[in-house]
């Protein structure tokens, strides 16, 4: 078998140090990369209140009551809010980055538009099914 060398400086002094968050200048593209991983867990989150829907919907009516009460409320209807702008959200960041992998809109102008539709895209499509579902009732 063959012998690994390996040198005697310690393991931390051998390896390149990466630069800290402080020496980047915030970018769009960075808020939104950051932006997509925070939704990702929203929607987790937002799905454990679908299952809570659900199972109760599925019990009996006192439970489904409490679920029902609960979303109705302000602090219930900002919730579903922002799960909904969470969803549309991840979903344009995921189209942008699907937009990534045919490898177009990498040069710096496409890659701002792109990231500007992905907070726009959101907001809109979250306000559009906010304004049907209080049209249709």
């Amino acid at each position: 078998m063959a012998e690994v060398k390996t040198p005697s400086a310690p393991a931390s002094s051998r390896r390149p140090l990466s630069p800290h968050l402080d020496i980047y200048r915030p970018m769009l593209t960075m808020m939104m990369s950051i932006a997509h991983r925070i939704t990702g867990t929203a929607l987790y989150v937002g799905t454990l209140l679908l299952v809570w829907w659900l199972v109760a919907a599925a019990t009996d009516a006192k439970s489904f009551s409490v679920i029902s009460t609960f979303l109705a409320s302000i602090i219930g209807r900002v919730i579903l809010f922002g799960f909904t702008w969470a969803l549309f959200h991840h979903l344009m960041g995921g189209l942008r980055h699907f937009i990534w992998d045919t490898g177009r809109g990498m040069d710096h102008p496409e890659r701002e538009y792109l990231a500007q539709a992905t907070l726009g895209g959101g907001i809109i499509l979250t306000i559009l099914v906010w304004v049907i579902a209080y049209a249709v009732r």
